[in-house]
């Protein structure tokens, strides 16, 4: 038995679930959402919860499926509802970021500034040195959040570079001198 697919889903005030020709639609204040469903995996929508099953519980794929999709139907109805947020720091010495347009223009030591175009349905915001990224879809925050990030990742002896907020950079230590 999958755990975590066996859970109900509780649908909050003002987001609505419906499920059309294996198609899951989510919709809330946040905006609108939507999946492909996976032949196996059945979904039941009734008196504000949700409902997730398979057809064949003692195939380990299936089971696979009924967890997984049960996370992705409560990451939709969380983004509708309340959304997802991702924080990312730059670190180092002239490094700046600024807004241009949607888009967010980073400076980041190259020899050109590098101008990050934000996709459709997430929010970027620049405040001091801290890139906030916002969205109803958790996957699209994470992959944004991911691709800035790869622009120039910390390095391990000063810390410079792009860092999730929260991440902690491994210090080494530089050469030692010779007396």
């Amino acid at each position: 038995m999958s755990r975590i697919g066996k859970q109900t889903i509780e649908i909050p005030a003002g987001v609505s679930v419906s499920l059309h020709e294996g198609i899951l639609h989510v919709q809330g204040p946040k905006g609108e959402l939507t999946r492909v469903v996976h032949p196996v995996v059945s979904i039941l929508v009734a008196d504000n919860t949700v409902t997730v099953d398979v057809k064949n519980k003692e195939e380990k794929s299936e089971r696979s499926l009924w967890g997984t999709f049960s996370s992705h139907v409560q990451n939709m109805v969380t983004g509708v509802s309340q959304g997802f947020k991702k924080q990312l720091e730059i670190n180092g010495v002239g490094y700046r970021i600024s807004m241009q347009g949607k888009d967010v223009k980073l400076e980041v030591g190259y020899s050109h500034p590098v101008v990050f175009v934000v996709p459709e349905g997430i929010a970027a915001s620049v405040e001091k040195n801290i890139i906030t990224v916002e969205g109803a879809d958790k996957e699209t925050v994470g992959r944004v959040a991911a691709e800035m990030r790869a622009i120039r990742k910390p390095e391990p002896y000063k810390g410079k570079g792009i860092k999730y907020i929260d991440e902690q950079i491994r210090r080494k230590a530089g050469k030692a001198a010779k007396a």
